[in-house]
């Protein structure tokens, strides 16, 4: 394995993405997420020629393959550690479900066995990588809490006492570990104990987050201060496999009342937000007043004890309603921040169903229930992505009814917003005290993240600059979810479900046009119609300009405007209308070019809208091909030209009509400056 810090990301990235084609824009952003240099293209290559001579050393050189625009590492997934574990730690989970809890501990124990340390420890992590170790971490922190329950089922309470104290001072305010830590003390007798490790956790979470601990485990506190030392009776259970390990005969017997604290502390198959089952012996109610919460956090009265309903003589009565802290969740407000959609929204209907979809139901990006769901639109200048997003964000609403939090980036201005304004903004809008919102980067993402969790808020962020802008600004539930927009791809976010917005189809772009300036005029003048239409490049934005000058002006014909816009040398003159303007969008896009990029830009607008290759465009410009393609890619990456990759292998580029009428104007204006020197001897 080299030393060197950047070919051991691109061996790290190959090796987990194992089988599959890795683009080496990807490779190129990983190493280089912010600006790559113009030899990035070359210094990449150079790393997988130093890797393929370190294979072949070893026989292995068949292993790695360079594929059409990247390359891909060729390894059984049963000759990987990674691989190993994930498949592992499935298989454990589905016996966990079964109920077959001896054979799930083994698996665990198995996976659990396979790490030796974090992440990818010794290797510098970028966009990409982040995101992958982000995900093992999460995963394996998972399992070890399915390994401890699975423990748990198997009687093994008393020996996980020390290693569950040891995980609660790591992680002093997770919520789970305490519950089983609660657990495992009081079925080893030491009830007391479990009462204090809560008290101690609800002093934390109030000290340092303002917050009292979750229903489940006020319930579960609830069910220890009422356990009765009535006469022990086995609690109702799942069926399940016979357990290898005998049971602990010193074990403290499960009292009716423990039955509940079962169920909230089961993983997987009985989640701790479960309502006690109706079969549960009675309660003793009421049960010992809990300590008074802070004035900030008092709850209302408790709900008086309610019957669950009956299904048979002799039922089970538990209360509707615990007291405080139970309700500590409702007492916290409901963010909408959403901006107003846009006024006559047409068409998508593809694009916002996949995002739906991804976002919404179970099978999308967080299907291991380890991460939150991520869309990401990103597209050229003005082709709507803020639009879609945003008409969606409103659509989701009932899906995500604990808030909806919202800041725009600005990415593409000179000044990008600061992450941490951001957060701090989103921590007041979810009733942190301004006093408790700490100050560093780090230690803001992990309250939002706190605060978020067992929540379901979905966060909109619009207009990203790159991946690295909001890595603090992630959920880490599975329940929430965010969406983002941007005008670079940001294929850092290697979970995320990526749409890469164009231009509408012609039938969604006329709509747009009838909405705007009235379908009548639109069906009175066709063919004007759609020439307009065609002319502006089915351009959202010019059209949205062009239909409100139309709406304006009820004297102006269809006719005249096409006519207008095929004879104007400078379209985007037309294509703005106050405020809104087409070329200023793009003037921000251009101008976060570096200047190699921007006189790039210029010169290829002389290719026309014809597709051209990067031999071709390097045959024009004079430069070389290795160097240009570089240049290109960053174009692509910036939606100022459309990549595409034919049947041939052979990647291919062009301008959409208003990219390259931008570029055009650009390379004029150049071209009609005065020469530097002469700038200079006037002054």
């Amino acid at each position: 394995m080299p030393t060197a810090p950047k070919p051991r990301q691109v061996i790290s990235l190959l090796m987990l993405r194992h089988n599959t084609v890795v683009q080496a824009s990807e490779l190129v952003d990983e190493l280089w997420p912010e600006l790559p240099p113009p030899s990035a293209v070359t210094t990449l290559q150079t790393y997988i020629y130093k890797f393929r001579k370190l294979l072949l050393k070893q026989g292995l050189g068949n292993l790695l393959q360079t594929q059409p625009g990247g390359y891909s590492l060729t390894i059984p997934p049963s000759s990987l550690d990674v691989s190993l574990f994930e498949r592992q730690a499935e298989e454990g989970q589905k016996l966990l479900q079964r109920g077959e809890s001896g054979a799930a501990l083994a698996c665990f124990e198995q996976a659990l066995a396979l790490w030796r340390g974090p992440a990818l420890a010794d290797v510098e992590t970028g966009g990409r990588l982040f995101s992958y170790v982000t995900r093992l971490e999460e995963l394996r922190f998972r399992i070890l809490e399915l390994r401890i329950e699975a423990d748990l089922e198997n009687g093994r309470h008393r020996e996980l006492i020390s290693e569950l104290k040891a995980l609660v001072l790591a992680h002093p305010l997770h919520e789970h570990l305490h519950g089983l830590l609660m657990l495992a003390l009081h079925r080893s007798g030491r009830r007391h104990e479990a009462l204090e490790v809560y008290q101690s956790l609800r002093q934390k979470m109030i000290d340092e987050l303002g917050l009292e601990p979750g229903k489940e485990l006020a319930r579960l506190q609830h069910t220890l201060l009422s356990d009765s030392p009535a006469e022990p009776q086995e609690p109702p259970r799942r069926p399940r496999a016979r357990s290898t390990a005998p049971p602990d005969p010193a074990a403290a017997p499960t009292t009716p009342a423990l039955a509940h604290a079962d169920a909230l502390v089961s993983g997987s198959l009985a989640p701790l937000a479960a309502p006690p089952p109706p079969e549960l012996a009675p309660v003793p109610a009421p049960g010992p007043v809990l300590p008074p919460a802070p004035a900030s956090l008092t709850p209302p009265p408790p709900t008086p004890h309610l019957p669950v309903p009956s299904t048979g003589a002799g039922a089970a009565q538990v209360p509707a309603q615990l007291p405080s802290p139970v309700a500590v969740w409702e007492s916290i407000g409901t963010p909408a921040q959403l901006p107003a959609g846009l006024a006559g929204f047409v068409g998508r209907d593809d694009v916002l169903k996949e995002l739906e979809t991804a976002l919404c139901e179970p099978g999308g990006p967080a299907a291991d229930g380890t991460a939150a769901h991520i869309g990401v639109v990103t597209g050229p200048p003005g082709i709507g992505k803020s639009a879609v997003a945003v008409h969606l964000a409103h659509t989701l609403r009932p899906h995500f009814p604990d808030g909806q939090l919202y800041a725009d980036l600005r990415g593409s201005s000179a000044e990008p917003r600061d992450p941490s304004e951001v957060l701090r903004g989103f921590l007041r809008a979810l009733e942190v005290p301004t006093s408790r919102i700490p100050e560093g980067l780090e230690e803001c993402g992990a309250l939002f993240r706190s605060r978020t969790a067992g929540r379901r808020v979905l966060v909109l962020l619009d207009d990203v600059a790159s991946s690295a802008q909001i890595r603090h600004l992630l959920t880490a539930d599975p329940r929430c979810a965010l969406l983002v927009t941007g005008r670079r791809r940001m294929t850092a976010l290697v979970e995320a479900e990526r749409v890469e917005l164009g231009a509408p189809s012609p039938e969604e772009a006329l709509e747009i046009l009838a909405v705007l300036a009235s379908r009548q005029r639109v069906d009175r003048e066709p063919e004007a119609a759609h020439r307009t239409v065609e002319l502006l490049g089915r351009h959202p934005l010019a059209l949205r300009c062009v239909g409100g000058r139309l709406a304006a002006g009820p004297g102006l014909s269809l006719s005249a405007l096409a006519d207008r816009l095929e004879a104007t040398p400078r379209i985007l003159d037309v294509a703005r209308l106050g405020e809104l303007d087409v070329r200023s969008r793009f003037a921000a896009s251009y101008a976060g070019l570096s200047h190699q990029a921007q006189g790039v830009f210029r010169l290829l607008s002389m290719l026309g809208e014809t597709s051209f290759t990067a031999s071709q465009a390097a045959e024009l410009l004079s430069r070389p091909v290795q160097e240009l393609e570089s240049v290109l890619e960053v174009l692509a990456d910036n939606h100022l030209l459309v990549a595409d990759r034919c049947a041939d292998g052979i990647g291919r580029y062009v301008f959409d009509r208003l990219t390259r009428a931008y570029a055009k104007e650009r390379l004029e204006e150049t071209l009609a400056a005065p020469p530097v020197a002469e700038e200079v001897g006037v002054r």
